[in-house]
Parts: C-alpha cells; sequence; structure tokens
C-alpha cells in the first residue's frame, strides 16, 4: 500500500477524530426489544467500566478507537518493514504512538493518523535481544520471576524480588544482551500456574479443573499446563490432542462427537460473540473470561514476556494488569470481539488485584493449524479433526450482501455499495465511515 493509499485511509479512519463517539452495535429502536448482541455489548461496557474505572459512555469511545488502532497498526506493521519498533495506545486508549527506527518513515507513520517516535532499536532486534534471554532461561535467578520487551522504553526488562537486582543484571549479562539494552526493575511477581483441584463448570481433567479458552474447528484451545498430550477431559469430553509446557503454555482438546463448538464467550451471566483474531496494540483494554472469577478487564501492559513458574520459563506471553485465580486457566482473553490469548498465570487475586499473562491465541492456531469459531460459521458438532487449511474467519453475510455497518466481513468476502461490488482485504468487523469506498485498507473493488 503507498502513501495515497494510506492517507485516504487515514482520512476515513480517523476524519472524525480518534474520540468520536461510535455506537459498536445499533441501538434498540424505540418500543423494540434489546437484541442478544444489545445486550452482550450493554454487559462488556459495564464490566469495563467496572474495572478500569470509566464510564460505560468512556468504555464505548475506548473500544471503537482501539478498533481502529488495531487496523492501523497492523497496516503500517506490514509497510514500515524492518523500521517498525512497535506500537502502544495512550492510557485513555485513544491515541496511537508508533514506533520507527527511521525518522524517514514518520510521515508515513502520521499519514495513516497515529504519533510517530524514533527509537535506537527496532521492533526485531528486542525480540531477538529478549530471544538470548530466553536461551539462557534454566540459569535464571529463582529471584526473576520474569522478563519482557519494553516497546515504549525500547528495551528488555528483567523483573527482580527484593534483594536479587545484582543477580538479574549478572546472569543478563551472562546471556550476551548488552547492558544498556536491558532495564532490571523491583518486582513483586510470584507467579504459578492457575490450577485448581476443585470441581467446577468449565471442563475437568484428572482431579483439576482449567477453562476454556475459544472454540476451533473439532474442539478447543486452552493452557497447555492443564494437561499433558493424551489426557482426557470432561463437561466438554474430550482428548488433549496437543500440549506444551513449559517453553510455552498452549494445548488444544479434541472434543468427542457431540459437542458443538460456538463463536462464543461466558460473561458470567450470559455470552459475548468472537468475531477474529486481529491483535490489539500495548496498552488497549482486554477482558478476560474464567470458571472461578467470571469476567475481569484490565489493560495489556507488555507483548512477548518470559515469565518464570516454578516448572520453568514460558516465553512469548502477554502481561497485563487484569486479575485471576485458580481454576481460570486456559480461559479466553478478548478485545472487543477480537480473540487475544488464553490464560497462563500470574500473581495476586482479583480481591487485591495482580499481574496475569496470557499466551496468545494467533501462536496456538498456527502451530497446531487450527481454525477459530467466529461469529457467522454455521454451528456443527465435532465429528472430524480440524483440517489443515490456515486460519480465515468466515464471513457473516453471504457474498453479494448489501454492506452494513456492525457486520462481520472475513477473507474473501464481497459486499455491494453504491452500486458497486467490493471484496475484502482485511478481516473486520464494520463500523459508521467505514464504508468500502472510504476504507481501501479493507476494501478494494471486485
Amino acid at each position: 500500500m503507498n502513501r495515497k493509499i494510506l492517507a485516504a485511509t487515514a482520512a476515513a479512519i480517523t476524519g472524525a477524530g480518534l474520540v468520536t463517539a461510535i455506537a459498536l452495535t445499533p441501538s434498540a429502536s424505540a418500543g423494540q426489544p434489546a437484541t442478544a448482541a444489545d445486550q452482550a455489548q450493554s454487559e462488556m461496557l459495564a464490566a469495563m467500566s467496572r474495572d478500569l474505572k470509566i464510564s460505560p459512555e468512556q468504555a464505548k469511545l475506548r473500544l471503537a478507537s482501539e478498533q481502529r488502532a488495531a487496523i492501523t497498526d497492523n497496516t503500517l506493521k506490514k509497510q514500515l518493514g524492518t523500521s517498525y519498533a512497535g506500537s502502544w495506545l495512550d492510557t485513555t486508549g485513544t491515541a496511537l504512538t508508533v514506533a520507527v527506527t527511521d525518522a524517514a518513515q514518520a510521515d508515513l507513520v502520521r499519514a495513516a493518523g497515529a504519533t510517530p517516535k524514533t527509537v535506537a532499536r527496532s521492533a526485531a532486534q528486542l525480540d531477538a535481544a529478549k530471544l538470548a534471554l530466553d536461551a539462557k532461561s534454566a540459569k535464571a535467578p529463582k529471584t526473576v520471576p520474569g522478563w519482557y520487551t519494553d516497546i515504549v522504553t525500547n528495551s528488555i526488562v528483567v523483573l527482580a524480588n527484593a534483594g536479587g537486582e545484582a543477580a538479574a543484571k549478572s546472569w543478563a549479562a551472562e546471556s550476551g544482551v548488552q547492558a544498556d539494552l536491558v532495564r532490571v526493575e523491583a518486582s513483586t511477581e510470584d507467579p504459578r500456574p492457575l490450577i485448581d483441584i476443585i470441581g467446577g463448570n468449565a471442563y475437568t481433567f484428572g482431579s483439576g479443573r482449567c477453562s476454556i479458552g475459544f472454540a476451533v474447528e473439532g474442539g478447543f484451545v486452552t493452557a497447555g499446563h492443564c494437561g499433558t498430550t493424551g489426557t482426557r477431559t470432561s463437561n466438554p469430553s474430550g482428548t488433549v490432542a496437543g500440549s506444551s509446557f513449559p517453553g510455552n503454555d498452549y494445548a488444544w482438546v479434541r472434543a468427542d462427537a457431540g459437542n458443538t463448538p460456538r463463536p462464543l464467550v461466558n460473561r458470567y451471566p450470559g455470552t459475548v460473540p468472537v468475531a477474529g483474531s486481529t491483535e490489539a496494540p500495548v496498552n488497549s483494554s482486554v477482558c478476560r473470561s474464567g470458571s472461578t472469577t467470571g469476567w475481569r478487564c484490565g489493560t495489556i501492559l507488555q507483548k512477548n514476556t518470559s515469565v518464570t513458574y516454578p516448572e520453568g520459563t514460558i516465553t512469548g506471553l502477554t502481561r497485563t494488569n487484569a486479575c485471576a485465580e485458580p481454576g481460570d486457566s486456559g480461559g479466553s482473553w478478548l478485545t472487543g470481539d477480537q480473540a487475544q490469548g488464553v490464560t497462563s498465570g500470574g500473581s495476586g487475586n482479583c480481591t487485591s488485584g495482580g499481574t496475569i499473562y496470557f499466551q496468545p491465541v494467533t501462536e496456538i492456531l498456527s502451530v497446531y493449524n487450527l481454525r477459530l469459531t467466529v461469529s457467522g460459521t454455521p454451528p456443527s458438532s465435532t465429528t472430524t479433526t480440524p483440517t489443515t487449511t490456515p486460519t480465515s474467519p468466515t464471513t457473516s453475510n453471504p457474498p453479494g450482501g448489501t454492506w452494513a455497518p456492525y457486520t462481520y466481513y472475513g477473507s474473501g468476502a464481497t459486499a455491494t455499495y453504491g452500486g458497486s461490488t467490493y471484496r475484502v482485504i482485511q478481516p473486520h468487523t464494520s463500523m459508521p465511515g467505514w464504508e468500502p469506498p472510504n476504507v481501501p485498507a479493507l476494501w478494494e473493488l471486485a
């Protein structure tokens, strides 16, 4: 995509300003009862209002801004290439900053509606430095509960419990990472996998209980520490078909015939829909569903985090300030209607707060060649294993239908608008102002 297209995209996406109020679901007409989608949206906004300490209207504004920011970020990531150094939203979730290593690319970022920041190291360089620490995870001091790439400060952060700062610095130096790239921060984290042996209504394995992450064709994804390959599960019944822990913390369960994957996540009570898996930027709001503490919200603090449990080090996690407790492991993380990951573990609880990590869902889908069940997918019982076709969402409207707001359009979907037919470039949920001719980053003429 060239600068002209990016400029047109920016004008369409940000023309009304990032903080313009946009309803995320159509309101019920006068005298008409609220739909299930209206109710789910209302419940999500209420949970965000409670946990982020903002009003429901501010929560609505934030979700709209975050959805626009995710599309902008993913577009710029492709355009900037090796100059891309990460992105983050401000604390209100309304202004997107994109870091670059080449100051000449700043205009490209501005044209897309984001704020550029020139830094010394690219995202790829930060990831490579963190990989060097990951390679030495077996030798990490017990006083180091984790480490992560911090794109905001363009550095690698190593966490250290009280009295462990010197050992943390020494270990980082031994890994070969440049000293000026590493920051050691004091931490009280004492992470543990969130496994509970108390029975519940999620799913069980042996004497343990975990939470379902997301439905996929043939079963569901969850945390790796919830069961090794071959482990039988109950409610729903199935078999762990693949599991990785430690190192990673993901697994998928092939459900027995008769179970039906749904594009939904429990909100306790009620459900929310899952429309796709577009990755949200740092500082986006994120809500978590688990069978112990229900629906809880927070924000994404850092990505590409490593954390050390007693069983070993897990790499590639996302760090958040949402709370969780034992039994929530494996549960769903959503930003809006986009799947983000499954609960791994962390510190604290939902009384005093804490730091919780999740395993990004896109990696799980890629590793096991799974297809996420999204809104618009016809429900079917799990009678066969998933195909090895790469993951691609399906559209909620038939090809050739008239474009409409608040509708999920998946890869390859088409829609008519203004007498012309358009084809989807990037899967997304449509919103007012995102009509096909206005957003060339999302649609092209068929």
